[in-house]
């Protein structure tokens, strides 16, 4: 998704979709780490996929 012409937006996906990236359910070669780390933010924003964020250990400990 980070290409020289795109920047990755979390804020234009839907829940399911930025879960599916975090938890590795969806391959995305150029997803960086920064981005993924965006997208866990914005699901923990959202309050969204909460218990499964903590789960997986992706969750910042100050949520």
């Amino acid at each position: 998704m980070n290409t020289n012409s795109e920047t990755f937006n979390p804020g234009a996906l839907c829940s399911r979709k930025l879960w599916r990236l975090v938890a590795g359910q969806e391959q995305q070669p150029q997803l960086d780490e920064g981005s993924l780390r965006s997208a866990v933010a914005e699901l923990a924003e959202r309050r969204t996929y909460l218990t499964e964020l903590e789960r997986l250990g992706k969750l910042d400990p100050r949520h």
